[in-house]
């Protein structure tokens, strides 16, 4: 079983052209950690939303595995997020879902994405497809060196995000009415979504 308590430090970047990003990570020897790949993820939470109103996070994924993760109120810490983070894998999607359901939570919000991760030196870096649009996600041992790393790949470091996934849909529902309450492809289908609507810019130009 695949276990991890450590803290995440990362930022975020909307970009016009993912291809374009995927193509320097190789020029530059990046490694290919994990092909693309579709995620379904499920945010757990109260009934009140405490879990939310705390800044706290619960989050069921299934990608190659099934995977549960803990995060815990973010800090701004040299330009980037700092969370803790504990993920582990479990054998049964299915039946972690129903565990929490028992347990009193229900499922929050269901959101989809597609990524790809490469490895550069000593930073990771997502390339993510979500249905408002496309971003990378560089995670690192500090800011600085998340700095530097977004430097080289060519991506303009007043741009970065540390909003959350979910926070920018927020944001894009209140912009553009959204009824619907699930980040999926399907409800997305036909809505485009400008980066002013995100409240992000591109960072690649």
């Amino acid at each position: 079983m695949a276990h991890q308590n450590e803290q995440e430090i990362e930022v975020k970047f909307y970009l016009n052209d993912l291809g374009r990003l995927e193509q320097r990570l190789v020029e530059m020897g990046a490694k290919l950690k994990q092909e693309r790949v579709y995620e379904i993820n499920l945010r757990f939470d109260t009934p009140d939303e405490e879990l939310a109103r705390s800044f706290r996070v619960l989050r069921l994924r299934q990608d190659t595995a099934a995977r549960l993760t803990y995060k815990g109120p973010g800090q701004i810490q040299d330009g980037a997020r700092l969370r803790q983070e504990i993920e582990f894998t479990v054998s049964d999607f299915g039946a972690a879902k129903s565990l929490f359901e028992a347990l009193g939570y229900r499922v929050s919000v269901m959101y989809e994405k597609y990524r790809a991760t490469y490895a550069l030196e000593n930073v990771l870096v997502t390339l993510d497809e979500m249905p408002y649009g496309t971003f990378a996600e560089i995670e690192g041992p500090d800011g600085r060196t998340i700095q530097s790393v977004a430097g080289r790949l060519g991506m303009d470091w007043e741009a970065r995000i540390l909003d959350s996934y979910l926070a920018l849909f927020d944001k894009v529902r209140v912009a553009m009415a959204l009824t619907f309450h699930d980040l999926s492809f399907e409800n997305f289908e036909d809505v485009m979504v400008s980066p002013a609507a995100l409240g992000v810019k591109p960072a690649d130009g």
